[in-house]
């Protein structure tokens, strides 16, 4: 099978789109058929909604499954818009239980009641088990195809019975113990089944501590966490009354730390992870307005404290040529400190418990950087216009911005987080604005003061 690295990732598209603007079907298709589902998805994400049109229905419906999965939401969404009932469902019978899971939101109800009667009675109860749960939480990462043995059996008598089956589930590294009742009590490692004498006990071999359960409704960004510190291949999800319910294996988790990354960038200027990078131009008009529109507020908030030092500005036009640096030092500075702790609360390594700590640190780093830079800039400053007062009033404007941008950056996060706002999203235009007025009011603030 073909891999696409980021060197030949352009040229397989400039192939594909070649072929395409050739009429070469079937010429494309036939290399599509050669790729991974994921690879497929990564370039139908990369073609215009048209090209996508010609080549999908050209791709084998297994391949369609898991590339709708892969996907983003708005190429999703356009992909099944143009499917019919039957090909949707020829798509996506074959999906495991976690895939349907993500995709059957976004089916059309007649593909919906098609899909379930394909469905065995196990299958689409397994389906219906994980609809219940948020999307974003454990019970809607997890798959439900798993092995569990009861805890008064040997060695051999596991061994024996996963032979019987003849194929375990993708990424077994364990077994799950349970009880009569499908209580969880712990894990047994497929290695130490290998290793151990075939009338040993499986009781005493059961680890508790290293395949602690994950609730079902655990938020993902926790799983992922989790996963992380547990070197973990799979999990145990269990419900509120300790019953198994399913099991979360770590390319679930993969898409989900990849999905925190792209939000946490996308967000910090209003964009959706999930937007088509070809979406039409008034729905990306549309989105992008209104970020437009709120930093256009905040950039009023700015100019009015600026208004309140015009006639210092008139006095001396230097002012107005300075400005620009003490508001980007600081915009810099607080943006620093801001991702650090967004990312920090996000891993869980900064909560109420060490944000006091955290921010007399920041604030620390925001003294020293302060004094150093106001030395730079005053002398800077003086080698450019020869005024002492003037080097004088933007090297202290420097301190204080800095400052107050580390303070800022430390505490905005966990306010933020607190109130349920996303400081990702929130978290820059906010800080950019309390850096840009403080700056502007220290540093003609100061003028005024010194200069007249």
């Amino acid at each position: 099978m073909a891999d696409i690295k980021q060197a030949s990732f352009e040229e397989c598209l400039q192939q594909l789109m070649n072929a395409l603007e050739a009429s070469l079907l079937e010429e494309a298709g036939a290399q599509l058929d050669e790729l991974h589902p994921s690879e497929v998805a990564k370039l139908l994400e990369a073609l215009p909604p048209k090209d996508r049109s010609l080549i999908w229905p050209r791709i084998k419906p297994r391949v369609q499954g898991e590339a709708l999965k892969e996907v983003n939401e708005d190429v999703q969404t356009q992909l099944i818009d143009e499917m019919s009932v039957d090909a949707l469902v020829k798509a996506t019978e074959g999906l495991d239980t976690d895939d349907l899971a993500d995709i059957v939101p976004n089916l059309p109800e007649t593909a919906v009641h098609s899909l379930l009667l394909t469905l065995d009675y196990k299958h689409r109860e397994h389906l219906k088990k994980v609809l219940t749960y948020p999307q974003d939480s454990a019970g809607g990462l997890m798959n439900t195809d798993f092995i569990t043995v009861r805890s008064d059996v040997t060695v051999r008598t596991v061994i024996r019975y996963l032979r019987l089956l003849k194929e375990m589930p993708v990424d077994t590294d364990k077994v799950f113990v349970v009880d009569r009742n499908f209580n969880y009590l712990g894990s047994l490692h497929v290695s130490t089944l290998l290793t151990e004498e075939p009338e040993q006990a499986i009781m005493p071999l059961v680890s508790t501590e290293a395949s602690k359960p994950i609730l079902a409704n655990t938020d993902e960004a926790v799983v992922a966490t989790l996963f992380e510190q547990r070197n973990l291949i799979s999990a145990p999800v269990v419900d509120e009354h300790n019953q198994l319910v399913g099991r979360i294996t770590i390319d679930d988790v993969v898409d989900v730390i990849r999905d925190q990354a792209e939000h946490s960038v996308m967000s910090m200027v209003g964009l959706d992870e999930e937007e088509d990078v070809f979406a039409p131009i008034v729905q990306s008009t549309k989105r992008r307005s209104v970020w437009l529109g709120v930093n256009l507020i905040t950039a009023f908030i700015a100019v009015s404290f600026i208004a309140l030092f015009e006639a210092t500005l008139e006095q001396k036009i230097a002012l107005a040529i300075l400005m620009p640096v003490v508001a980007s030092m600081g915009g810099i500075a607080g943006t620093q400190t801001l991702i650090l702790v967004t990312r920090g609360i996000a891993t869980g390594r900064v909560t109420t418990a060490n944000i006091k700590s955290l921010i007399n640190k920041e604030v620390s780093v925001g003294i020293l950087n302060g004094i150093c830079w106001s030395v730079v800039i005053a002398v800077a400053t003086f080698y450019w216009f020869d005024d002492v007062g003037l080097s004088v009033v933007i090297g202290i404007a420097i301190i204080v911005n800095l400052i107050v941008a580390a303070f800022f950056g430390a505490f905005l996060p966990l306010l933020l987080t607190k109130l349920k706002i996303d400081p990702a999203l929130a978290g820059g235009v906010i800080l950019t604005t309390i850096t840009d007025v403080i700056g502007f009011v220290a540093f003609l603030g100061l003028a005024a003061l010194v200069l007249n």
